[in-house]
């Protein structure tokens, strides 16, 4: 186990710099496609139980209660953009768990015009993920995990394919219900880019996160550290020049993120209430997103999130809620059953 976790630093470390927002291909890598993970902050990949969706976004979850378990989740996006999953698990003696899934982001009907704004008719560009997961317990308390995922991007008349691997190590004390693991994910690349001899790293991230159920209370606490492969992950305005004050003639710097702030940046705070075996309420707060996105002057709670899970017999119905800014959010709904429940 210390040798596979060594390795993924290793790897993650010398493939190169994690970049954010703008400067790498397939940026679908990095959507939430499960309503579970939207509902507490975006990367929710800490939880060992019969939920796909986390075997999906972190393969060292994946364990026998997935198996024959199927999920389809959807997201709903301003002008008609819509991104979601479908997945699928399966246990084997020998092997482990597998899942299998496909990914997609669909930008509805666009306009095609030319350089001098002429109507030319419409396209409907279309992205894609088709994933396959392995996971497989070492003991009792540690598991292992892998999945490759095969890209393709179709932008109108331009098209780009690629390939990336995740993998994954976690510990869990289900006795304690206290859990860490350890995720690289995005590590691959662009076989084919948009234009010819531009090609672009891949949003590669290294992650850690813990959970913890408390003993005598209905709350599960999560805590992500995302982005560890790169310490100052905030966003350098180029267009800011130093002033001067007009009153003293002194020079005032542009203003750079402190010690604390780019501390504070690496981490998501999740909280999940079991309010009972059938209904679970979630919170999720991500520091990163409400300093990059909040409106400077009206704030709001950017950067939180929200979300519901409902247990019936035979499946299971999450709902998420992001709050990007006042100017933009999105809802996403899973729909999870076991399909073996549905023979009698």
């Amino acid at each position: 186990m210390k040798t596979f976790l060594l390795s993924i630093l290793i790897l993650t470390s010398s493939i190169g710099l994690a970049q954010t927002g703008g400067t790498t291909s397939f940026q679908l890598l990095d959507l939430s496609y499960n309503a579970r993970s939207a509902g507490l902050g975006g990367d929710f990949i800490s939880i060992m139980d019969k939920d796909i969706n986390m075997g999906v976004s972190n393969p060292s979850l994946l364990n026998p209660e997935m198996h024959k378990v199927m999920s389809f989740s959807s997201s709903f996006l301003a002008g008609r953009t819509n991104y979601g999953m479908l997945s699928y698990g399966i246990n084997t003696k020998n092997i482990g768990t597998l899942a299998a899934y496909i990914k997609y982001v669909n930008y509805g009907k666009m306009q095609r015009t030319n350089i001098a704004g002429i109507n030319e008719g419409t396209f409907r560009p279309i992205e894609l993920i088709l994933g396959g997961a392995i996971g497989k317990q070492i003991n009792e308390r540690l598991s292992i995990g892998a999945d490759i995922n095969f890209l393709y991007s179709q932008l109108e008349i331009y098209n780009a394919f690629g390939a990336s691997v995740d993998f994954a190590g976690t510990y869990y004390n289900k006795d304690k219900e206290f859990l860490v693991t350890l995720l690289a994910k995005n590590i691959g690349y662009e076989f084919k880019s948009y234009v010819k001899g531009n090609k672009s790293l891949l949003p590669i991230e290294l992650q850690m996160a813990t959970s913890y159920k408390l003993k005598h209370a209905p709350f599960r606490i999560s805590l992500l550290a995302h982005h560890l492969n790169r310490w100052d992950i905030t966003y350098q305005d180029p267009n800011l020049k130093p002033t001067v004050d007009p009153l003293t003639g002194d020079t005032i710097p542009v203003k750079r993120a402190g010690f604390f702030e780019k501390l504070a940046n690496h981490f998501t705070y999740q909280l999940e209430i079991l309010v009972s075996k059938n209904i679970d309420l979630r919170v999720g707060f991500d520091y990163y997103r409400r300093k990059e996105l909040a409106l400077a002057s009206r704030p709001g709670i950017a950067g939180f999130s929200f979300g519901t899970g409902f247990h019936f017999s035979k499946f299971s119905l999450d709902y998420g809620f992001v709050i990007y800014s006042r100017a933009g959010y999105n809802h996403m709904i899973t729909l999870s059953t076991n399909l073996s429940k549905w023979k009698h």
